[in-house]
Formats: structure tokens, sequence, C-alpha cells
């Protein structure tokens, strides 16, 4: 199973029934796919939806999420404007968002906005929703392409919001942050404890319950 759609498995776990939540683009936008169908969902767009759901058919102009990606909508979804929908974000009415990141470390902070030096496409409406939603989750590969840990004990990148974060779901483990404290609480099949803390920069604690990653498969 490739590193995204395990991550993508994981963190379907963490949507529940009747939550409104919004999705950040990139790996984010896969975990509909692996929500079971028992759960039912409002997917929640900053560009100005309530109510996206997966493309059936052609492309309608205009109805695209907030990667500008076509989409469909669900029966009864909404439209409106920016000024309505970061209403609804930062009145705190947004249950749970999942973003991508560049950069988590143990306080909670993301960075996920930029790298000083290269092109910025936009912050679209990450600050917004990670100081709004009633959780954040942060779902990332666990270290860069030249092997460096995404999970360090400060971040280094420009911030998109500090000590928001709530729980991180990475290829190799999953961390929540109990009590203002970065907890390993569950581990990727097949690797250790040991495997991780070798590759992860961010001090940590072992939850007494530490286990593998269930239901994934």
């Amino acid at each position: 199973m490739e590193a995204k759609e395990l991550i993508a498995r994981r963190v379907a776990q963490e949507l529940q029934e009747g939550f409104i939540v919004n999705l950040g683009i990139g790996l984010p936008t896969m975990i509909p796919s692996y929500l079971s169908p028992d759960i039912h969902i409002t997917l929640q767009s900053e560009n100005g939806f309530l109510g996206l759901g997966p493309l059936q058919g052609d492309p309608e102009f205009g109805v695209v999420n907030a990667g500008g990606k076509p989409c469909g909508l669900i029966p009864g979804a909404a439209m409106f404007d920016s000024a309505m929908s970061f209403a609804l974000i930062r009145g705190g009415h947004i249950d749970l968002t999942v973003l991508g990141g560049l950069q988590v470390d143990c306080h909670g902070n993301l960075a996920n906005w930029m790298v000083p030096g290269k092109m910025v496409p936009g912050m679209g409406g990450a600050m917004d929703l990670v100081t709004g939603a009633k959780r954040v989750i942060v779902a990332m590969e666990h270290c860069t392409k030249e092997g460096e840990s995404r999970l360090l004990e400060h971040c280094t990148l420009p911030l998109t919001a500090r000590g928001k974060v709530s729980m991180v779901v990475t290829d190799l483990a999953v961390f929540e942050r109990l009590n203002g404290v970065f907890t390993l609480v569950e581990l990727a099949p097949g690797l250790s404890l040991e495997e991780v803390t070798a590759k992860t920069s961010a001090p940590f604690t072992v939850s007494p319950s530490l286990k593998m990653m269930e239901g994934i498969q």
C-alpha cells in the first residue's frame, strides 16, 4: 500500500457521523474514498460550498473544490459567497479539518503554506481553518524526499498557526497532542517504536496503550 493511501485510510476513521468536514487539497481529498458506508458527513469548501460530493458525469462549470478540481454536489447542497463560507469557519461550525503539512512541531504548531524562496500559490483558507475548526488533523508523509523528519521540536518554516494541531497521521505513525504533549499512540503495520523514534526529530511521549494501526487494509 502506498504511503498516501495508508494515511488517507487511517484519517478516514476519524470522521464521525454528521460531521461537517473541510478537507485540504492534495492527500486529504483522498479520504472520502475510504470512508465507511455507514458514516455520512457533509463536506464544506472555503470557496463557497456545503455539500460537495464525488463527480458524476460531466463537470459543471464553476463547481470545483478549493483546489480548483471539478467535483459534484449531494442533494441539499448549498452554494454561497466567501463571506458566508468564512463565517462558517471562523464561527466554529466546522467539526474537523484535515490539512497537509510541511512541518509540525511538538507544540502543536503547523507550517504548510510556503517555503521561502519558492513560488507561493496562495494561502487559501488554511489559517482560518486551523484556527476556527473544532479539531485539526494534519495528514502528511513522515519524512521529506531527502529523508528529513517533518515532525520537529520547532518548525523552521513560516507558521500557518500556533498550537492548533490536534493529531498528526503519517505513513509511519499517529501522534495526538494530549494535554499539550505530543504523544505517540499508533504505529504503522510492521514498524517498531525504535524505527519511528529514529525518524522523528520531535520529542514525544509514548502512550501506555500504544498499538498498531487497525482497519486500514
